[in-house]
This record gives C-alpha cells, sequence and structure tokens, in this order.
C-alpha cells in the first residue's frame, strides 16, 4: 500500500497537480487517498530520499524550486555526466554501443514538435550511456538527480535552436565513445549539460516574472 501511495503522490508533485510549497500533513492525505497513516508516513519518507518533499515549518511539504537549487544539481550533474560518457568510452561493450546509436536514432525521428517525445528519447539517450559506464553506483547518483530535476516540467529542449544543437552534439559523444575517445566523450558530455545549465536557469526566470505561464 505504501509503494501505490508513493506512486500516486510522485506522479501528482511531477504533473505539478500538487504545487511546490503544498503541505502534506499525513492526515491530509490518508483522508484522500482513504489509508491509515503508516503508508503515508513511509510514502513520504520516501519522497524526502528522492528529494522530492522537504521538512517545513509546519511539517512536511512539496519541495519548493530556486535558481540555487538548479545551480547546485547542475553543478553534480555535469561532473557526473562527464564521468559516465569517460566510462562509457573506456567500458562499453558492442552491445552498449549498440543501445547508444538506437537511442540516438529514436531522438532523430522523434516530432521536434512533441516536447513529451523529445524529453523522452533524450532521457534514453543518456540513460543509455550511464548504463554502459558499468558503474552503479554512478547510475543511481544520476538517477537521483533526475528525480530532482522532474519538478521542472519545462524541457530544456524546447528552447530555440536548442534541439539541432542537442542532436549534434550527442552525435559527437557518440562517435568519441565510439572511438575510445575517453577524454573528448568526457569534454562533450560536460560542455552538453553546462548549456543545459544556462537554458534551465534562463527558463526559470521567465517563469519567476510571468506568475501561471
Amino acid at each position: 500500500m505504501s509503494a501505490d501511495v508513493y506512486e500516486r503522490l510522485r506522479q501528482a508533485i511531477v504533473s505539478g497537480e500538487m504545487e511546490p510549497g503544498a503541505s502534506l500533513v499525513e492526515s491530509a492525505v490518508a483522508a484522500r487517498y482513504g489509508i491509515s497513516r503508516t503508508p503515508v508516513r513511509e510514502a513520504l519518507r520516501r519522497l524526502e530520499q528522492d528529494g522530492l518533499v522537504e521538512r517545513g515549518d509546519r511539517g512536511m511539504r512539496v519541495r519548493t524550486r530556486s535558481p540555487e537549487e538548479i545551480l547546485e544539481i547542475y553543478e553534480v550533474r555535469i561532473v557526473l555526466e562527464a564521468s559516465a560518457a569517460r566510462a562509457a568510452a573506456e567500458r562499453g561493450s558492442r552491445l552498449d554501443l549498440m543501445r547508444i546509436r538506437h537511442a540516438r536514432e529514436e531522438m532523430e525521428a522523434a516530432d521536434s514538435g512533441d516536447a513529451a517525445a523529445m524529453a523522452a528519447t533524450n532521457r534514453a539517450f543518456h540513460r543509455a550511456i550511464w548504463a554502459a559506464s558499468h558503474n552503479g553506483t554512478l547510475v543511481d547518483l544520476l538517477s537521483r538527480l533526475d528525480s530532482h530535476l522532474v519538478r521542472y516540467p519545462a524541457t530544456t529542449l524546447t528552447s530555440e535552436g536548442r534541439w539541432p544543437t542537442v542532436l549534434r552534439e550527442h552525435a559527437e559523444m557518440l562517435r568519441a565513445i565510439e572511438a575510445g575517445d575517453a577524454d573528448k566523450a568526457a569534454h562533450v558530455a560536460g560542455e552538453h549539460m553546462t548549456e543545459a545549465r544556462d537554458i534551465r536557469l534562463r527558463m526559470y526566470g521567465g517563469q519567476d516574472r510571468m506568475p501561471g505561464s
């Protein structure tokens, strides 16, 4: 039951149904889903570990958003994505390379007017590189960071000119990994995520000035 409540709460947070700062009182959540408080308490604990909820002055709440958090997330993600690309170039198997190529082909085939499709195929490409690193700890850390970013619903891929740039950078990253050029792969991945950070900050600033947009 706690797993079911966890998934339902997580989806409500990620979708924006529960807005940043929304209170998460155990008794209220239990009443909302018609269950006891124990599974709610366990679900909230998991969501706190995921970074989706936080403790406020009056108990648990949906984690708030801030430019400082964006900087913190990307400061770590830039390093980890570069490490994953480096490891993929050094340790990726033929099967790993096939999966990365396939993921990029899926990106090429995605509708550039469909933000959800772009985001999904982009995520699949990065996850294929994570898997090719053969470093479980690295994959776990990157997955946790990804769960933080889902609270920022708009994708950077819709920024003007970003999608063609992403496709080009991913192709460059793939070539470096195929060639076993670890330094090049790491450099391209780092630069790629640095630009994503800068776009994310600009998007946040725009949303901050135009509430509800």
